[in-house]
C-alpha cells in the first residue's frame, strides 16, 4: 500500500511515465576518451538510439497520442540535433542529463561547469531551458541539487526514496523528486558493454521486460506512479519495443491510467498541493553533516 496516494487528473488509478535517456555514442566516449571516437561497434550500438529507435519510438508515441519525457546529456544534443528537434515536435519534453553523461560526483569542482554547459545546449538546441534534471547513473551529490535549484530546474529523477514523488528541501530552496529504482531501468536486464565495464546476461524481450509489469501492477493496485527509465539502444530495438508496445495498447484499453511527462505530472502535483488537496512528504538535505563513524 501507499500510505498518501496522489490524485490523479481524471480520477486515473495511477500516473505513468516511460521515460527514454537518449546517452547514443557518448557512453564509449566518456568510458574510452583516447580512442572511444575510433571504437566502431560500441558508436555505431550506442547511434542505433537516436538514427533508428528514436523514430520508432516517437511513431508508437504519435500514434496512441503519448506525450513523454526523454532525458539527454548536452553533447548528445549537440550531435543528434535532428532527434532532439523531432522529440521536441512530438510535444515531448526534454530534460538535462550531464554533459558528457560524466558522474557528477567524479567530476568535482568541475561539475558546475559541466552542468552549465549542458544548459547552454539546451538553450541553443532545444530553445528552452530544461525543467528537470536526471544524473548519469543515479549519481548527485549536494552540488548537483543546489545547481538544480539555482538555475531554476523544478525536479530531479535521481533518488530512489520513495515509490511516489516527493519533495527535497535543501538550503530554504525545494524541489521535486520524481524516484527511479534499478527494478524499473532496462540496464539490468539488457546492457551488455564490456567497453564500459557492463557484461549483464542479455534476457529475451518478455523475460526481460516482465519485471517492469509485474512493478507496474503493484503501483496500479495502489494508486501509485509507475515509471520506466530506459534506453533507444536498448528497450527500442524492434522485439523489445514490440513488447512494450503492447503493453501501452493493452494498458490504454483496459487500465485507467494518467500518461503524462514528468514536468506535466510535477506541475499538476504542485496545484493539488496549493489547492490543499495532497501534501507530498517532505525530507531534508544534506542528509549527514560529514562523514559517519
Amino acid at each position: 500500500m501507499i500510505a498518501n496516494p496522489p490524485p490523479w487528473p481524471g480520477g486515473a488509478r495511477c500516473a505513468c511515465a516511460i521515460t527514454f535517456d537518449m546517452d547514443a555514442d557518448v557512453l564509449i566516449q566518456v568510458a574510452k576518451p583516447a580512442d572511444g571516437h575510433d571504437r566502431l561497434y560500441p558508436i555505431s550500438m550506442g547511434r542505433y538510439g537516436p538514427v533508428v529507435a528514436i523514430p520508432r519510438i516517437l511513431e508508437t508515441y504519435r500514434r496512441l497520442g503519448l506525450k513523454q519525457s526523454f532525458f539527454i546529456p548536452g553533447w548528445c544534443l549537440e550531435t543528434y540535433p535532428d532527434a532532439a528537434e523531432a522529440i521536441l515536435k512530438g510535444g515531448h519534453e526534454i530534460g538535462h542529463h550531464g554533459w558528457l553523461h560524466e558522474d557528477p560526483i567524479e567530476s568535482g569542482p568541475a561539475q558546475r561547469e559541466q552542468f552549465e554547459r549542458a544548459l547552454d545546449a539546451h538553450d541553443r538546441i532545444c530553445g528552452m531551458k530544461p525543467r528537470g534534471y536526471r544524473g548519469p547513473v543515479y549519481n548527485i551529490n549536494q552540488m548537483t541539487l543546489d545547481l538544480i535549484a539555482e538555475h531554476g530546474l523544478v525536479y530531479d529523477s535521481s533518488l530512489m526514496g520513495d515509490d511516489i514523488p516527493y519533495a527535497l528541501r535543501s538550503r530554504g530552496r525545494e524541489i521535486w523528486e520524481m524516484p527511479v529504482h534499478w527494478g524499473t531501468d532496462d540496464w539490468p536486464p539488457f546492457a551488455h558493454y564490456a567497453e564500459i565495464g557492463y557484461m549483464m546476461p542479455v534476457r529475451g524481450p518478455s523475460e526481460g521486460l516482465e519485471g517492469f509489469w509485474e512493478e507496474f501492477e503493484a503501483a496500479y493496485a495502489a494508486g501509485g506512479f509507475f515509471m520506466l527509465v530506459v534506453h533507444p539502444f536498448l528497450t527500442g530495438r524492434l522485439a523489445r519495443w514490440a513488447k512494450v508496445e503492447a503493453w501501452l495498447e493493452r494498458t490504454l484499453n483496459e487500465r485507467s491510467v494518467w500518461f503524462a511527462p514528468l514536468e506535466d505530472i510535477v506541475a499538476h502535483l504542485a496545484a493539488a498541493r496549493a489547492s490543499g488537496a495532497w501534501s507530498p512528504r517532505v525530507e531534508d538535505t544534506p542528509y549527514y553533516s560529514g562523514p559517519q563513524s
